[in-house]
């Protein structure tokens, strides 16, 4: 027999309205931005090298996102070539604490993560 829950309460996010969510790390780049910046400013160039596969646009999406959110500043040089260097703000170093738990989590479960996704990998594989 199926117990019936409380019905979800369509206002339970209104709490964090208009604020967009700040959080950005959960895409593909931007905690491997993070991670490359913490020790202090990167050209674009490094960036690039342990950000192997990224292409140039989608870095500069990235960095102009995360400048937006203040997370990374932007600063130019007038120096001849031109030499612009990214850094992690306050707020973007506080990500790194998080960012640790949340790797901390994933090493901690890493073997539950595969069994059960090649459980599932497996069960689609079933005739039906």
């Amino acid at each position: 027999m199926t117990m019936i829950s409380e019905p979800l309460d369509p206002a339970m996010f209104d709490a964090c309205s208009p604020v967009p969510v700040p959080i950005r790390f959960g895409d593909k780049w931007t905690a491997k931005i993070i991670f490359c910046l913490k020790a202090g400013p990167r050209r674009f160039s490094e960036l690039r090298v342990p950000l192997r596969g990224i292409t140039p646009k989608v870095l500069t999406e990235s960095l102009r996102a995360m400048e937006r959110d203040g997370m990374v500043t932007r600063t130019a040089y007038p120096e001849i070539p031109p030499r612009v260097e990214y850094e992690l703000t306050p707020l973007g170093h506080s990500l790194l604490g998080p960012m640790a738990a949340c790797c901390e989590w994933t090493r901690a479960h890493a073997d539950e993560l595969v069994e059960s996704r090649e459980a599932y990998e497996n069960r689609l594989d079933l005739p039906a």
